[in-house]
């Protein structure tokens, strides 16, 4: 009797008039849902994983899909009914399949082995690996910006060749093995069934030519270390921490690709004075016990340099003021911020004692009690006798 065969919609479970990508969706699902890695010694499960790449290879063919809605399993199997030929089942060959692109898209890069995808890749255009490097600067040159220079050892491509690896006058061959793709096809036979999948080509290395007469200035590397002095240019109001990307400063690329960038890691030197909150700039402001009471004009120093501020009389410590505009620059932005100045009132530490009866006779004014002092008292008693 003629083998009895699923609809081939129904396997996927889709409908008839299902969108490629629906189909493709439905595939990927069922295909991790039933592989043998993640049904070990299943046989049911490995059927349905049969089952369900035969439904794919024909619904994915726009083709074999057209025979398929108009003929059934009789317009793509001509050994339907009649038993498949050996290795396969129902003429279905899972070598058929590069299962590679369908892994790799749901597997990140490979399952069991597949990465046709990140391989077929192998032999074009790559970008060149970004470098790091860092810079030290100041206060001020991070607030305002500056320009420096750094020491890089980076791989450029190969002036005599063109990055090619071929001297010159002579040219690569294509791989016969890969036809310059880099990859080659490898088949696997798991649990009765066939798998096809991608490798690197071991005779050109992946790389997809044979240099016969390699470039002497590189070693037919197509690229070359040189020490390169590079010029970096620092924004206004860059914070400690901040990275800067100069693209295509890094490595030179391959079969050519763009170079890679260079990543430059800021540190910005504490200042003696100032401390940095964003861009507010925060300043302390020592005074005098004098200043304090009875006002003064100080100038205080901001980035910019120093700036004059009338000091109220009677002002306590503790006491912040702002200084508009005297911040730092907003990174690649307009205005800038301020400057707050906190005042502290500086207590004096040691005191004689005329210095000290002053005090006193200060603190007795304004109306406080002030208990008398053995060393005071004496130093009075001392004092009226010589008069």
């Amino acid at each position: 009797m003629p083998e009895q065969k699923r609809d081939y919609y129904e396997v996927l479970g889709v409908s008839k008039g299902a969108s490629d990508d629906e189909i493709k969706r439905a595939y990927r699902k069922l295909a991790k849902k039933y592989h043998p890695d993640m049904n070990p010694g299943d046989k049911e499960a490995e059927a349905k994983f049969k089952e369900v790449n035969e439904a794919y290879s024909i619904l994915s063919d726009s083709e074999k899909r057209a025979r398929y809605d108009q003929f059934g399993h009789a317009g793509v199997d001509p050994n339907y009914g009649a038993g498949g030929p050996g290795g396969g089942f129902g003429g279905f060959d899972m070598g058929d399949i590069d299962l590679g692109d369908i892994f790799g898209s749901f597997f990140g890069g490979g399952f069991g082995g597949f990465g046709g995808s990140a391989s077929s890749r192998r032999n074009g255009p790559q970008k060149g690996e970004s470098l790091r490097a860092s810079l030290t600067i100041s206060f001020e040159e991070a607030a305002f910006g500056c320009e420096k220079e750094i020491n890089l050892n980076r791989t450029e491509e190969c002036e005599a060749c063109h990055g090619s690896g071929a001297e010159p006058g002579t040219t690569a061959e294509t791989c016969p093995d890969c036809r310059g793709t880099g990859v080659v096809r490898v088949q696997q036979r798991t649990g009765g069934f066939a798998f096809s999948s991608t490798a690197p080509c071991s005779r050109c290395r992946g790389t997809g030519k044979i240099i016969h007469t390699p470039c002497k200035a590189c070693g037919g590397s197509g690229s070359v270390k040189k020490s390169k002095r590079v010029t970096v240019s620092i924004p206004a109001g860059i914070d400690d921490g901040q990275a800067i990307s100069l693209r295509g400063q890094g490595n030179a690329g391959k079969n050519g690709g763009p170079a890679g960038d260079l990543i430059v890691a800021v540190h910005v030197k504490p200042h003696p004075q100032f401390r940095r909150d964003g861009t507010t700039v925060l300043y302390e402001q020592p005074v005098t016990f004098y200043q304090a009471v009875m006002g003064a004009e100080l100038e205080i120093p901001t980035i910019d340099g120093k700036v004059k501020y009338n000091l109220p009389a009677g002002t306590q410590t503790g006491t912040t003021f702002r200084l508009r505009g005297k911040g730092i620059p907003e990174l690649r932005g307009r205005g800038r911020g301020d400057q707050y100045v906190t005042v502290r009132v500086q207590i004096p530490t040691s005191l004689n004692g005329e210095q000290k009866e002053a005090l006193r006779a200060f603190a007795e004014a304004m109306g406080e009690d002030v208990p008398e002092e053995s060393g005071l008292k004496g130093f009075f008693d001392k004092h009226k006798k010589r008069k």
